[in-house]
């Protein structure tokens, strides 16, 4: 059964996209960044940039031209008409690791007055950065990894007050 995605590619271009089609694409993964499509008899070099699971937001470059991409399943629109939100981090002020992975960067100090969507730190998995950002307007009331921590999913990061 087929599954139906909506695409929003810069805040400007919509797109629908079933998983049938995306399966049948003439992708080939060279790396866990990179990856090689035709399309049209046409050629591409695809690398994701960066992946926020928690938002479903991507920043991928193709031929060098950058693209935000947010992917919104079926029941996530359904959720959204209804009025609910399917970011259950939304309100969250427990900012938990949502993989396994290694702490590159951290952004902020305790005590540090922050804005939602502000990158907190960066977490690598599976060779990807990944810039973990806050879910609320705030003040970072602990921060309980330190550069080079190796965490695994779910692990408390930042709490947020």
């Amino acid at each position: 059964m087929s599954k139906k995605f909506n695409l929003h590619v810069n805040n400007s271009f919509e797109f629908n996209l079933e998983s049938e089609t995306a399966q049948a694409l003439d992708l080939l993964k060279l790396n866990e960044a990179n990856f090689h499509l035709i399309h049209k008899h046409q050629s591409f070099n695809v690398k994701l940039e960066n992946a926020n699971f928690q938002t479903k937001q991507y920043t991928i470059s193709i031929n060098s031209n950058v693209y935000t991409v947010n992917i919104a399943s079926e029941l996530d629109l359904f959720i959204k008409k209804m009025g609910f939100t399917t970011n259950s981090a939304k309100k969250e002020k427990r900012i938990k690791a949502p993989m396994p992975g290694i702490i590159l960067q951290i952004n902020v100090k305790e005590g540090a007055k922050i804005k939602e969507g502000e990158t907190l730190l960066i977490l690598e998995a599976m060779k990807m950065e990944n810039a973990i950002t806050s879910p609320i307007d705030g003040t970072v009331k602990t921060i309980s990894v330190s550069n080079g921590d190796t965490v695994e999913k779910g692990k408390l990061l930042i709490e947020l007050s």
